[in-house]
């Protein structure tokens, strides 16, 4: 094949997405809002020039991590995102994400979490481990990230964390911290927030299947206490076995197919 009849990165994520079999998967997993997702998806991949230099079928596989946990993957939600790091995609959660996955289970009265700027200190009681925070907002530096949570049957929690904790945290924990791609480079404060807030779940929240999942799939990259072991998360993640060759089923696709 020539230059000029080379598919385009974009060209080659439809083929893969094309697939009968990667259809199905979206449709089982979005029902009727499928063809939305993957648009996004297309549109997500057709203007991020550091994902284009990824596999599109390691993007789909991907992208249908998100699309079973029901989280759009759009930038500017927050909810979920499809993020390269060196070559390889990576499926993440947003702090938003997670009170998504937290209010559909239906048993949190209050979820909540945010940055803690200059002027605010936060207490400890040491025996019942209850946070308060007091004081007054001095400026806009940020100086700390707080989770809190309160279930419909009165059990309450708090997770607080200062940004020196979180930079060690992220440093120890995290392998992509140091790359110029990674989430703690381009945006400290709302990782530090997804980190409280998925502590909190993780350890003291309702672990709905949903929630389980997310825990099990969100990003692989960061080896922190609560986190399974990759070879669990490769063998939980996308168990099935799907087809994914550029074409395949071709045969079988309907008139009305929009091409995606």
């Amino acid at each position: 094949m020539n230059s000029s009849t080379a598919l385009t990165p974009v060209q080659k994520l439809k083929d893969v997405l094309g697939a009968d079999s990667v259809k199905e998967q979206f449709r089982n997993a979005l029902a009727d809002n499928s063809a939305l997702f993957v648009a996004s998806l297309i549109d997500i991949y057709a203007n991020d020039q550091y994902l284009q230099k990824c596999p599109p079928q390691a993007v789909v596989m991907e992208a249908l991590k998100a699309a079973t946990l029901r989280l759009p993957i759009n930038k500017s939600l927050g909810f979920a995102y499809i993020v390269p790091y060196g070559g390889e995609p990576q499926m993440q959660i947003g702090y938003k994400g997670y009170i998504q996955l937290a209010m559909r289970t239906g048993q949190y009265r209050y979820i909540n979490a945010g940055t803690v700027c200059e002027g605010v200190t936060m207490a400890e009681d040491l025996l019942t481990g209850k946070v308060s925070l007091s004081g007054t907002k001095k400026s806009e530096v940020v100086v700390g990230y707080f989770a809190y949570m309160e279930l419909l049957n009165g059990f309450t929690k708090a997770i607080y964390m200062t940004k020196e904790e979180m930079t060690a945290w992220a440093k120890r924990y995290s392998k992509s911290y140091s790359s110029k791609n990674s989430a703690w480079q381009t945006n400290f404060n709302e990782m530090g927030i997804k980190t409280v807030i998925r502590r909190l779940l993780s350890h003291y929240g309702v672990m709905s299947v949903e929630m389980a999942a997310a825990v099990t799939a969100d990003d692989a990259d960061e080896r922190t206490p609560e986190a399974r072991t990759q070879d669990e998360v490769d063998a939980n993640a996308n168990s099935e076995t799907i087809d994914i060759t550029p074409g395949a089923g071709e045969q079988e696709k309907p008139a009305s197919d929009p091409g995606f």
